[in-house]
C-alpha cells in the first residue's frame, strides 16, 4: 500500500476511536489502576508492604488481593497498612487488626482454627471416604472364587431336585 492510504486510514481509525471514547455509550476505555506512591525508609519496609498487600483479600472485591484491587476499600487499606507500618508495628499486629476487623475473610491463606478444620482437611476427609468406597466396589465387583461358589451338601441335593423338576416338565 502507498504511504498516503496507510496515514489516511490511520487517522481515520483515530478519529473513530477519539469520538467513541467522548460520545456517551461509545467505545469503552479501560480504566487504569491508580498506583499508590508509598515512600518507604527501608527496603524491608517495603517487601513487608508488598507481602502483605498480596497477602490480605480485598473485602469489596472478594477474590482480589489488595495488590490487584483498584477498588476505595483496597486503597485504604494499603494506606493502613503503609502507615502502621510506618509507625513500626510488627506484622502480627498488623495481621491482628486486619483480623478483628473483617474475620478469617481478608486472609487468602485462612488460619487453622476450629471452625476452619472443615476448611482444610475436608478435601483430605472426602479423598479417603471417596477411596474408601471405590475400595469397597471393587471388592464386591471381582469374580467370586472356586471356594465361594461350592455347595454344601443340602443345598446341592436342593439343586438336584429343581433340575429333576425340570426335567420332568
Amino acid at each position: 500500500m502507498r504511504p498516503f492510504v496507510i496515514r489516511v486510514r490511520l487517522l481515520c481509525f483515530g478519529l473513530l476511536l477519539g469520538f467513541g471514547a467522548v460520545m456517551p455509550g461509545g467505545v469503552s476505555v479501560p480504566a487504569m489502576a491508580a498506583v499508590d506512591a508509598f515512600e518507604f525508609e527501608t527496603d524491608e519496609q517495603q517487601r513487608r508492604f508488598r507481602q502483605m498487600s498480596d497477602d490480605f483479600r480485598c473485602p469489596m472485591c472478594q477474590n482480589t488481593s489488595l495488590t490487584g484491587s483498584s477498588g476505595g476499600v483496597a486503597e485504604d487499606l494499603r494506606r493502613e497498612i503503609y502507615l502502621m507500618i510506618m509507625d513500626g508495628k510488627t506484622d502480627e499486629e498488623i495481621e491482628q487488626f486486619m483480623l478483628e476487623r473483617y474475620g478469617d475473610f481478608i486472609f487468602y491463606r485462612p488460619r487453622l482454627t476450629v471452625e476452619t478444620l472443615l476448611l482444610w482437611f475436608g478435601p483430605l476427609l472426602f479423598l479417603v471416604l471417596g477411596g474408601w468406597i471405590i475400595l469397597g466396589i471393587i471388592r464386591r465387583a471381582q469374580p467370586m472364587t472356586q471356594e465361594q461358589v461350592a455347595l454344601n451338601d443340602e443345598e446341592q441335593q436342593r439343586l438336584k431336585a429343581l433340575l429333576d423338576n425340570v426335567k420332568r416338565d
